[in-house]
């Protein structure tokens, strides 16, 4: 707690201390210096030839870089403060021969900090979460060059097995890293290679720009397991061993995070209860997290030495236009690191996250035309109930049915009810309503698909478990067909959801496929 005499100054500084100290850092007096006392070590006010400089950051006994501390109220103009703490970097340390500027110069308040690393090709400050472990500035310090100077030479694409599409937003995505452009969004027609694309640029960042570690983001566990299976099936061009012989591929599945990985894949949800420190429900992976109860004050995302903000250099964000709002924007934001969105369908806030840098824009259309995606038509079934509800009248007798149970009995309507279309096996079942859809498909199917002799291979998308049972039955009926027609794919089933994934993918039976929660955006049938 701030004290009533503590000027806003000392605030500042008892706060820059606290964060330096959680990410190792040993903060010592200039009176007291212990070069021994850590790898690591924060000097307040040591002497330069222009005056005190606030911190002087040494690694292995080696200067490395400055803090220029600045009281919270100086938050919105911190960047008047970079020729300051510039100059304290270019300036001669008492007691020390230094002859090179110290290239890393930080400005901060304790609430808002900023990072220059002055070995880039052209210095730019940017914001981050916290102070990087003397571990990493260790890392940078002896590397040759930066990241941001290893991204400037980056060899010519090789087109051989690409398509147009995925090698223009490759070339594309490699200039915006040229330009040092923190963010990025490739929109491309789902089928079109999303994956493939960014798994490419995922090699050729890690054999020709030396990055450390890459975070492969998905929001569904079902989206991570394709993800992994692309990465163990993919063969780069230029080598003839697999991407997982070449690269330490992990997907998340505990609090275990490898340090050795190179390529890590994680659900957003699943990173932000580890950045937590928390356990998680394992069924929040298998959800679409924009479909996840919000807490109405989400708990922020706090320092972890563990994984800390340095940890990966680059965020690929598949379906990016789910994942980067509300609750899961903190886990992004956390990390030090290029953000490259791939998304179908961005919007708006998408296109507003990544700061209108759209490095590729490919369409469905374009991907019909161009015959790497087929045509469709959309035919729509509609029913009164479905369009205005309907009424049930007082007097009437009705079905009440327990939700899980589906244990039922009949009661008298007490009063008049009137429900809205989007109650619809919610709240109210309307029996006839299911079968006029079923029987009206039954009919037509043959009109949609001309020349089939047998019912096409369908996916019906259902409310909840109880709507999915009641449309099972309802097909078999209708159909008149045995219970291997007609299947429910959900990971609740008692069956293994993948083998029955497997079926419908590859048997005759089932026909009919009827799934809640499973099959979504990247499922491949």
């Amino acid at each position: 707690m701030q004290s009533f005499n503590q000027t806003p100054e000392q605030a500042a500084r008892d706060k820059i201390d606290t964060m330096l100290e959680q990410a190792g850092w040993k903060v010592q007096s200039k009176k007291k210096i212990d070069f021994s006392a850590s790898l690591g070590i924060a000097v307040r006010e040591y002497q330069t030839d222009i005056g005190p400089a606030d911190y002087v950051l040494f690694v292995d006994k080696k200067p490395v870089g400055v803090v220029e501390a600045k009281p919270k109220e100086r938050g919105h103009n911190i960047t008047t403060v970079e020729e300051q703490s510039g100059s304290y970097a270019s300036a001669r340390l008492k007691w020390l021969n230094n002859t090179k500027p110290l290239p890393f110069i930080y400005e901060s308040t304790g609430v808002l900090t900023r990072f220059t690393n002055g070995w880039d090709p052209k210095p730019r400050s940017r914001e981050v979460f916290s102070f990087p472990r003397p571990e990493a500035v260790r890392d940078w310090y002896n590397q040759s060059a930066s990241l941001r100077k290893r991204l400037q030479k980056l060899p010519g694409l090789d087109p051989a097995g690409l398509r147009s599409c995925q090698i223009s937003a490759i070339e594309k995505l490699e200039a915006s890293f040229k330009d040092d452009r923190p963010r990025a969004l490739i929109q491309m027609a789902t089928g079109s290679g999303k994956t493939y694309t960014a798994i490419t640029s995922i090699y050729r960042l890690l054999k020709h720009a030396d990055a450390k570690r890459i975070l492969f983001l998905v929001d569904t566990r079902n989206l991570g397991e394709q993800a992994e299976q692309e990465f163990m099936a993919y063969v780069p061009s230029d080598d003839n061993r697999k991407f997982t012989e070449l690269y330490n591929v992990q997907r998340l599945k505990s609090s275990f995070v490898a340090k050795d990985s190179q390529v890590c894949i994680s659900t957003i949800q699943r990173l932000y209860f580890l950045l937590k420190g928390q356990e998680m429900d394992e069924f929040a992976e298998e959800i679409n997290p924009a479909e996840l109860v919000q807490p109405r004050q989400p708990m922020p995302v706090v320092y972890n030495p563990t994984i800390p903000p340095e940890f990966f250099d680059f965020i690929i964000i598949d379906e990016c236009h789910r994942s980067i709002y509300n609750l899961w924007r903190q886990v992004l934001e956390y990390f030090d690191a290029y953000l490259i969105g791939l998304t179908a369908t961005p919007d708006r806030q998408t296109y507003g996250f990544f700061r209108k840098n759209v490095v590729s824009e490919y369409d469905h259309e374009q991907a019909v035309a161009d015959g790497v995606n087929v045509g469709n038509e959309i035919y729509v079934i509609d029913t009164e109930r479905t369009r205005r509800g309907g009424r049930i009248e007082a007097g009437q007798q009705v079905e009440r049915r327990e939700r899980l149970t589906r244990r039922k009995r009949w009661e008298i309507q007490d009063e008049d009810l009137t429900y809205a279309g989007n109650e619809l096996d919610r709240a109210v079942v309307n029996p006839d309503q299911i079968h006029t859809v079923v029987r009206t498909f039954r009919e037509k199917w043959r009109d949609i698909f001309p020349g089939r002799a047998e019912v096409p291979k369908t996916l019906v998308f259902a409310k909840t478990d109880s709507h999915a049972d009641d449309i099972i039955q309802t097909v078999r009926e209708e159909f008149a067909e045995r219970n291997a027609f007609c299947k429910k794919i959900t990971y609740k089933v008692e069956e293994d959801p993948k083998s029955v994934l497997a079926q419908f993918r590859n048997d005759y039976y089932p026909r009919i496929a009827v799934t809640v929660d499973m099959i979504a955006t990247g499922t491949d049938v």
